[in-house]
């Protein structure tokens, strides 16, 4: 005998052996179907995890300048509730007949009866609105 007849493996031809080769072929069929199944539901777990992921961020994104637009408000809010009772303050001062009269002899250079206005070059005064602004002519009253 050769070495090729040798080496050579030939298959049992009895129904039990055909019986057995056909029972193996279909277990490795199941086997590649269940592997392939549980590939397809590994892949569709990743895509809905994935999906979720990316969604979650964009949520934690979009919370973030949702925050810093909240506290830019708060603080816009605070200022515009100052700015309110400044002008209650201002409201509040203009109902005083006395205030309005000494406001309109300072900015206004009116005078009561009797009164003289002398303007003084080069002084600094400061209006209602807590601006200093410089004037080339101030007043500087006195009563006769």
């Amino acid at each position: 005998m050769n070495e090729e007849s040798k080496n050579k493996i030939s298959s049992i031809d009895t129904a039990y052996a055909k019986e057995q080769y056909v029972e193996f072929q279909k277990q490795q069929r199941q086997l590649v179907f269940r592997r392939r199944r549980l590939a397809v539901v590994f892949l569709v777990a990743m895509g809905i995890f994935i999906v979720i992921g990316v969604q979650l961020f964009n949520d934690y994104q979009r919370l973030q300048s949702l925050g810093t637009i909240k506290e830019e408000t708060v603080a816009e809010a605070e200022q515009v509730e100052t700015q309110l009772t400044n002008l209650k303050q201002d409201v509040n001062l203009l109902k005083d007949d006395e205030y309005v009269a000494k406001l309109a002899r300072s900015r206004f250079f009116y005078s009561k009866e009797g009164e003289q206005v002398y303007p003084i070059v080069g002084t600094e005064t400061s209006d209602t609105t807590g601006q200093t602004t410089k004037n080339n002519t101030e007043s500087s009253t006195t009563n006769k």
